[in-house]
Parts: structure tokens; C-alpha cells; sequence
């Protein structure tokens, strides 16, 4: 396996840096993605800013701390807040590839949280692998998909059960 620098394979800048209090929070249509590892690091929904023009989805966000390199391919365009790189892929890459890419720079935080560290000036020189791995190649991205999403519905029907 060939590894690469991170930067070989994508354009690797930083977002928006906006702070959510800046920002009018909405149930509008563009997603604020922060720090955070859950819902994809989707912490709100806000309006359009000053002309800003958010980011694509498609791409992938990665904090740089706060949940250290958590990282995601985001379903809708969205801004970005403070210390958050936006990964642009340099060449035409699925989805599937994409989700890999994610995964595999995740499992680097062990060398920033044990730490303390961030990852703002070392993101682009974390290696990974030049290509994605055959058996990877292999997954069927819908039936994945329609996996989660059952396990999603069965954990809140076991949930609902619970709290009644």
C-alpha cells in the first residue's frame, strides 16, 4: 500500500471560521457544521450570510479540534465554523471513496487527543493510502446506506420502548 500525503490527493482549506452567534440560526437551508462528531458535525440550520457563498456538498469537513479529526462528507451545502478544513478531492472520487478517505483519517486522532494537540497545521501531511483498497471497492454504498438506516429505526424503537 502506497501511503501519500493528504494533501496529494486533496485541496485542503479552511472554512469559513464563522461563530454560530454571528449567524442567524433557522430551520433554513444551510447547515452549520462545527467541531462536533454527531449528526455528521451539523450543530444548526442558518440563513445565508452577507453574500457568503457556502461550500458544496459533497465535500469533506474535518475539525481540527474539539472532536479531533472527526471528519465527514457533508449531504448539503454548509458553512463552516471555527478551526473546521474543508477537503476538496483533486480528482473525481464516489462517494464510497470519500466515506473511506473519512475513516481513515479518523483513525489518525490518536495522534493529536492523547496529546492535546490540534490538527491545524499537520492535516495535510497525515499519510494515507494513495488508492482505496480492493476489498473496499467492493461494498455495495446502497445496501450500506439502507443498513444504517435500519439500525438508525430499530435503536429508536428500542428507545421509544424504553422510556415508556
Amino acid at each position: 500500500m502506497n501511503l501519500v500525503p493528504l494533501e496529494k490527493l486533496f485541496t485542503v482549506k479552511y472554512g469559513n471560521q464563522f461563530d454560530l452567534y454571528q449567524l442567524d440560526e433557522d430551520d433554513g437551508y444551510i447547515d452549520f457544521v462545527s467541531r462536533g462528531e454527531k449528526d455528521n458535525g451539523v450543530s444548526s440550520k442558518v440563513k445565508s450570510y452577507k453574500g457568503y457563498e457556502p461550500f458544496q456538498a459533497g465535500l469533506i469537513t474535518v475539525a481540527l479540534g474539539g472532536s479531533v479529526l472527526a471528519s465527514f462528507v457533508q449531504s448539503n451545502n454548509f458553512y463552516t465554523g471555527q478551526n473546521v478544513k474543508v477537503l476538496s478531492p483533486k480528482r473525481d472520487m464516489s462517494l464510497l471513496e470519500k466515506l473511506y478517505y473519512c475513516m481513515v483519517i479518523k483513525h489518525n486522532r490518536f495522534r493529536y487527543s492523547a496529546l492535546g494537540r490540534e490538527a491545524n497545521k499537520t492535516l495535510k501531511d497525515i499519510l494515507i493510502p494513495e488508492e482505496m483498497p480492493d476489498e473496499f471497492k467492493a461494498i455495495d454504498i446502497e445496501k450500506l446506506q439502507n443498513l444504517v438506516l435500519d439500525i438508525n429505526s430499530e435503536f429508536k424503537r428500542a428507545s421509544n420502548m424504553i422510556v415508556k
